[in-house]
C-alpha cells in the first residue's frame, strides 16, 4: 500500500482538514494541500486546520514553519487543559467544548488548539466540533469573520454559546426529579441525580480554567486586539461564568434533593421499624400470657372448662385494646 506523505503536494496528509484564505468581505477561498506552504509564507489571512494525532503533520511544521516546540507542543499535545500563552505578538491557546457528536457524552469534551499572529491561524483537533463547521459555514455563504482576530473570537463565542443547550438540559433534568421527588420513585431519582451530578462535575473541571484563560486573554497585550475585539472577549468571559454558576447552582440543588431522598428514606424506615416495635410491644405481653397457658402441668385453671379457649381469648383481646388505649394517651401512635 502507498504512503502518502506530507510532501506528497498530489495527495493530501489524512490529517489536513482544511485551508482557508479569508477574503476579508466574510468568506473565505479553500486552498490544496500544495499551496498551504505558500500562502503560510504570503501576507494571505490563512487558517490551516490540521488534526493533531498526524505526527507526519508535526514534523511538516516543525521543518517548513519557524513554530517553536513549545506551540507545536502545545498543538500536538493529547492531553490538555483549557489554557492561554502569548509571546512576541503571538498566541496559542486551549478552549474546550461541548461533545455533541453522535454515540457521545457531553462531559466528554471536545479540545482544539490553536496558535495565531493575528495573520494567520493554525489550529488542531482529533474530533470534531460544532462550533468549528459552523464558522465553516459562515464563511461559505459570506458571513464569517473578515479578519483573523475576529475569526478567533467568533470561535471562541460559538464554543461558549454551544454549552447553554447542555446546562439548560442539567437543569431540566433536576427540575424534573424535583417534580417527581412526592409522587416518583425515589431509587429511580436517586440513581439519575448520580448520573447528573457526575456529569456536571466533568463539565465544570474544564470549565474553570477555561473561564480563567479567557480571563486572561482578555488582559494580553496583542498588538492585533483591540478594544473592540476585548469587549467582546469579556462579554464571552462572562457567558462562560454565567455558565459556571448555573452548573454550581445545579449540584448545589442536586445535593440539597439528595440530602431530603436520604431523610426521606430514613423516615420511611423510621416508621416501619416504630410500626413493627408496637407490633412488638402488643404482642409481647401476649405471647407471654400464651405461653403461660399453654404449659403441660397440673392446675392449671379451666383446663376442664368447655369455655376456657374463650375466656382466655376474651383475656387477649382486652389486653391488646388496654395496650393500644394506652400507646394512644401516650400519643405513641
Amino acid at each position: 500500500m502507498r504512503t502518502t506523505s506530507v510532501n506528497d503536494t498530489n495527495n493530501p496528509p489524512k490529517g489536513f482538514f482544511h485551508a482557508l484564505v479569508l477574503d476579508q468581505k466574510g468568506g473565505a477561498n479553500k486552498l490544496s494541500w500544495e499551496d498551504v506552504l505558500q500562502s503560510w509564507n504570503s501576507q494571505d489571512k490563512l487558517w490551516l486546520h490540521l488534526d493533531y494525532t498526524d505526527q507526519q503533520l508535526h514534523s511538516w511544521l516543525q521543518n517548513n514553519t519557524k513554530l517553536n516546540d513549545i506551540i507545536l507542543d502545545t498543538l500536538f499535545n493529547e492531553d490538555s487543559r483549557p489554557n492561554v500563552m502569548s509571546r512576541d505578538n503571538e498566541l496559542s491557546a486551549v478552549f474546550r467544548g461541548i461533545n455533541v457528536n453522535p454515540n457521545s457524552k457531553p462531559e466528554d469534551m471536545v479540545s482544539i488548539r490553536l496558535w495565531t499572529d493575528g495573520r494567520r491561524m493554525l489550529s488542531t483537533r482529533k474530533r470534531a466540533l460544532i462550533s468549528t463547521q459552523e464558522i465553516v459555514t459562515d464563511l461559505n455563504n459570506g458571513t464569517g469573520p473578515k479578519e483573523i482576530p475576529q475569526l478567533l473570537i467568533s470561535w471562541v463565542d460559538k464554543i461558549i454559546k454551544g454549552m447553554s443547550e447542555t446546562v439548560d438540559t442539567l437543569e431540566g433534568i433536576l427540575l424534573q426529579q424535583e417534580n417527581e421527588f412526592d409522587d416518583g420513585d425515589l431509587s429511580l431519582i436517586r440513581s439519575t441525580l448520580h448520573d447528573t451530578r457526575k456529569q456536571s462535575s466533568k463539565i465544570r473541571h474544564f470549565l474553570a480554567p477555561q473561564r480563567d484563560a479567557l480571563n486572561r486573554l482578555v488582559n494580553k497585550q496583542l498588538d492585533w486586539l483591540n478594544d473592540m475585539h476585548r469587549l467582546k472577549l469579556n462579554s464571552i468571559a462572562a457567558q462562560q461564568v454565567l455558565h459556571i454558576e448555573d452548573i454550581d447552582a445545579v449540584r448545589d440543588r442536586i445535593v440539597m434533593l439528595q440530602e431530603e431522598i436520604t431523610n426521606e428514606i430514613s423516615e420511611q424506615m423510621n416508621q416501619r421499624s416504630y410500626v413493627l416495635t408496637i407490633v412488638a410491644a402488643i404482642f409481647l405481653p401476649l405471647s407471654f400470657f400464651t405461653g403461660l397457658m399453654g404449659i403441660n402441668v397440673g392446675g392449671m385453671p379451666g383446663l376442664d372448662s368447655s369455655i376456657g379457649f374463650w375466656i382466655v381469648s376474651s383475656i387477649c383481646l382486652i389486653v391488646s385494646v388496654v395496650m393500644v388505649g394506652i400507646f394512644i394517651w401516650k400519643k405513641w401512635i
